[in-house]
């Protein structure tokens, strides 16, 4: 009978390290390249400075870095605004970028994506002391109040087409260069509600001090994507690496280690 269960343990142990060993066999080696990975790094817990290094640190900057080890690459990281940074990847300054970017279609006509390897959802992101409104539709029906989100994202288009029937340029509607200072100006009371993804709000929530809070309500899902520029030769041995780190576990343990609030 124990011999009967040993064997069989050692089966199912043998097909999955020749799983691995096949996943590891089937990712491409870039031999040593360096990949410029553009990254405005103020998106947490995705990208952001530590300041005590003054480097990018963060889920993605994990992903990316583990990644680019499968397949025999370096990563040299890039600082660049968000309001220039997709448009930088196109035109080739940087070979990819990652900031916990979704994927659209809009930005498809203009850089390449790859396989998604993050999917959030969009929540609301309000002072603790919010009683005005606590959902999507309280908040529309309020014109004194006003939202954040930073142009060209996708929380930005989410705003436009929750709230002012798709139409943009509402009053409204603030706009900030990064993400950080919408999070100050909803702490300080300078707008009303924030819009981020549910990971990053639980985070932001956890750290407040109970100053702020998450609304329950989900308004849509996003999934993101590394970007390149048109035509890469590096979109395909990424989508590999994806596939070989979301088998392996290590997006799970990512998720541990930046998603975490425990």
């Amino acid at each position: 009978m124990f011999d009967l269960v040993r064997t069989a343990a050692a089966a199912v142990l043998a097909a999955v390290v020749s799983v691995g060993a096949a996943v590891a066999a089937e990712l491409p080696d870039l031999k040593g390249r360096t990949i410029a990975f553009a990254t405005a790094g103020d998106y947490t817990p995705y990208s952001y400075i530590d300041t005590a290094t003054g480097k990018p640190i963060g889920w993605d900057v994990d992903f990316v870095e583990a990644a680019a080890a499968k397949l025999n690459a370096k990563v040299e990281w890039k600082v660049v605004s968000w309001d220039i940074m997709l448009q930088a990847i196109r035109d080739g300054q940087f070979d990819a970028g990652t900031d916990g970017i979704t994927i659209t279609d809009e930005r498809r006509e203009v850089v390449d994506f790859s396989a998604p390897y993050f999917t959030a959802a969009t929540r609301m992101l309000v002072r603790a002391d919010e009683t005005r409104f606590s959902d999507a539709k309280g908040f529309a029906a309020d014109e004194n109040l006003t939202v954040v989100a930073l142009p060209g994202t996708s929380q930005y288009y989410v705003a436009v087409g929750t709230f002012f029937g798709g139409t943009e340029g509402n009053p409204r509607l603030k706009q900030f260069d990064t993400f950080e200072n919408s999070l100050l100006a909803l702490n300080a009371g300078d707008v009303d509600l924030l819009l981020t993804d549910s990971f990053s709000a639980d985070k932001f929530v956890a750290n407040s001090g109970g100053k702020l809070k998450a609304l329950p309500e989900v308004l849509g899902s996003e999934d993101f994507g590394l970007v390149f520029p048109k035509g890469s030769d590096l979109v395909a041995p990424f989508d590999a690496a994806i596939a070989a780190l979301k088998a392996d576990g290590t997006t799970a343990k990512l998720d541990e280690k930046w998603l975490s609030h425990k």
